[in-house]
C-alpha cells in the first residue's frame, strides 16, 4: 500500500512538500484563531493560495486533489478561463446596479435560461439572490403568499441553510442551531425516505411522510413541502424509487407547493440538469445555487409563473441579488453545461467511484452503504453487518486523506459519511488514487 501511494503521488497525484498542515498554514491558522469567531471552523486548516482544474495549492506549496470543491461550488473546475473572462468583461462594464431600480439584460436572459432548463414545460419565472439559504427563504415567502397558508415542512436529515428560518428547517441542530433560538414558528420536520436504514419501498416511505403531514401538520395549513431530491449534508441520501413522485401527487392534490432544493444536487452534478429529472418529478419551485456561478455569490428561485407572481411588486428583491458579475459567470457556467460532455463526465465519475468503493467495501465491512448519482457519491460507515452508524467516524478518514494530499469532506447527521463532490475535469487515474488513499485509511482505522 505504501509503495502504491508513493508511485501515485510521484506521477499523477498530489504533491506534498511539507507536513500537513505546513508551517505557513499553521501560522495563518493561529492568526485566524485570534481574528475570526470560533463558530467559523476549519475542518482542514490548510490555507489555499491558488487553484486550477481539480487542484488546490496551499501557501506552503502543497498540491491537493480537491474532491470537495467548496462543497460542490467549483463543479466545472477551478480557474475555468471562460468563466474568468466573462466575469472580467462584466467588471469592465458595470460591477453593480440594483436590478429593482435600473435592471440589465443579463439577469433577464439567465432567468429565461433557467426557465428552459428546470423540469416541466409550464410557464416559469425566476428571481436571483445571493445564497442558497436566501433562495429557500424566498421560496417559502412566495409559497405562503400564493397559498395563503402558514406552515412549512422539510424532511428529516435535510439541510437548507444558516438563517433563522432555515435553521428551523434543518434536521441537525448541533452545531448549526445551538444557542441561536428562538426559531421561526410553523416549521415541521417530517420522516424522509432513507432506504439503507428504513428498508421501505418508495410508496411505503411516502405513506409514512404523508401520514405525518396529514396528522401532525394538516394539509389545509401547509404552504410548502421543501425537499432535497438527493439530500446533501444529510449524507447523499437517495430516496427509494417512487417516493418523490408520490409526494408530488399528494402536494398537487392538496394545493401544497412542492419546492425542490437543488442547491447541491442540481445543475449537472448528478449527470442530468437537475436531480429531479432522475426521479420523474416536476416541482413547483426549483432552487439553484452553489454550482451556478462557480464561486461567485448567486442563487436562483425558479417557479411556476403564478406562484412567483403571488408576491406584490417590491415584495421580492435585495441590494446584491443577481449582481451583474455573478450573472455573467453563471452564463459562462451554463454555456459549459450545454456541452453533453460535462454530463457524461459526471456519469463517468459516478461509475468510477461507485465501482471502486464497492470493491473496497468487500474487504472493509465498515462501509455499510455506497450511494449517489453522477459526481455526487458517498459511502456510509456503520458497525459491520448492521445499519447502525458509527458517529463521527468520517473525520478520521478525511484527516488521513488530507495528509496524503486529498481533500475529502464529511457529511451525515451522525458524521459517518464521506461525500465526493469532485470537479468534472478530474480523471479516473486521480479518482483511483483517492480510492487507494481511502483503502489505506480504512486499513488503519477499521
Amino acid at each position: 500500500m505504501t509503495e502504491t501511494l508513493r508511485t501515485a503521488s510521484a506521477s499523477t497525484g498530489p504533491a506534498l512538500v511539507t507536513e500537513v498542515p505546513g508551517p505557513k498554514s499553521r501560522e495563518l491558522h493561529s492568526r485566524k484563531t485570534a481574528a475570526v469567531p470560533r463558530g467559523i471552523g476549519s475542518a482542514l486548516p490548510i490555507y489555499i493560495d491558488h487553484a486550477e482544474g481539480p487542484w488546490l495549492v496551499d501557501v506552503d506549496g502543497n498540491r491537493f486533489l480537491d474532491l470537495g470543491c467548496g462543497a460542490g461550488v467549483n463543479m466545472v473546475g477551478h480557474h475555468q478561463q471562460s468563466i474568468i473572462d466573462a466575469a472580467a468583461a462584466q467588471l469592465n462594464r458595470v460591477t453593480h446596479t440594483l436590478f429593482g431600480i435600473t435592471p440589465y439584460e443579463g439577469y433577464v436572459r439567465l432567468a429565461e435560461r433557467l426557465s428552459e432548463k428546470t423540469p416541466g414545460s409550464h410557464a416559469k419565472k425566476t428571481m436571483f439572490v445571493n445564497s442558497g439559504a436566501e433562495a429557500v427563504e424566498n421560496a417559502v415567502k412566495v409559497a405562503r403568499a400564493y397559498t395563503g397558508r402558514r406552515a412549512v415542512a422539510s424532511l428529516d436529515h435535510g439541510f437548507h441553510g444558516r438563517t433563522n428560518l432555515t435553521l428551523a428547517m434543518n434536521h441537525r441542530a448541533v452545531p448549526y442551531a445551538t444557542g441561536f433560538g428562538p426559531f421561526a414558528p410553523d416549521i415541521h420536520r417530517v420522516p424522509n425516505s432513507y432506504p439503507f436504514r428504513d428498508g421501505l419501498t418508495g410508496r411505503q416511505a411516502a405513506d409514512r411522510t404523508i401520514a405525518y403531514l396529514e396528522e401532525r401538520v394538516g394539509s389545509a395549513d401547509l404552504a410548502a413541502l421543501v425537499v432535497e431530491p438527493i439530500q446533501g449534508e444529510g449524507g447523499f441520501i437517495v430516496p427509494a424509487e417512487g417516493y418523490l413522485p408520490a409526494l408530488q401527487e399528494w402536494t398537487n392534490r392538496n394545493g401544497v407547493v412542492l419546492v425542490a432544493d437543488e442547491i447541491q444536487c442540481g445543475l449537472g452534478r448528478t449527470g442530468t440538469w437537475f436531480a429531479s429529472d432522475l426521479f420523474g418529478v416536476v416541482p413547483d419551485v426549483v432552487l439553484t445555487a452553489k454550482q451556478i456561478a462557480a464561486g461567485l455569490p448567486l442563487a436562483g428561485v425558479t417557479g411556476r409563473a403564478e406562484i412567483m407572481d403571488a408576491a406584490a411588486t417590491g415584495g421580492l428583491g435585495g441590494t446584491f441579488g443577481g449582481n451583474p458579475v455573478s450573472i455573467a459567470a453563471a452564463h459562462a457556467v451554463l454555456d459549459l453545461l450545454e456541452d453533453e460532455e460535462q454530463f457524461a463526465a459526471a456519469r463517468r465519475i459516478g461509475n468510477t467511484l461507485t465501482d471502486g468503493l464497492r470493491r473496497i467495501a468487500e474487504h472493509h465491512p465498515v462501509i455499510g452503504d455506497v450511494r449517489g448519482h453522477g459526481a455526487m457519491i458517498a459511502f456510509e460507515l456503520t458497525r459491520p453487518g448492521t445499519t447502525q452508524p458509527l458517529p463521527g467516524s468520517a473525520a478520521a478518514i478525511s484527516e488521513h486523506a488530507a495528509r496524503r494530499g486529498v481533500v475529502l469532506i464529511t457529511a451525515g447527521s451522525d458524521g459517518n459519511v464521506i461525500r465526493f463532490l469532485p470537479t468534472l475535469d478530474v480523471t479516473d487515474d486521480l479518482l483511483e488514487y483517492a480510492l487507494t488513499v481511502i483503502d489505506d485509511a480504512l486499513n488503519r482505522h477499521d
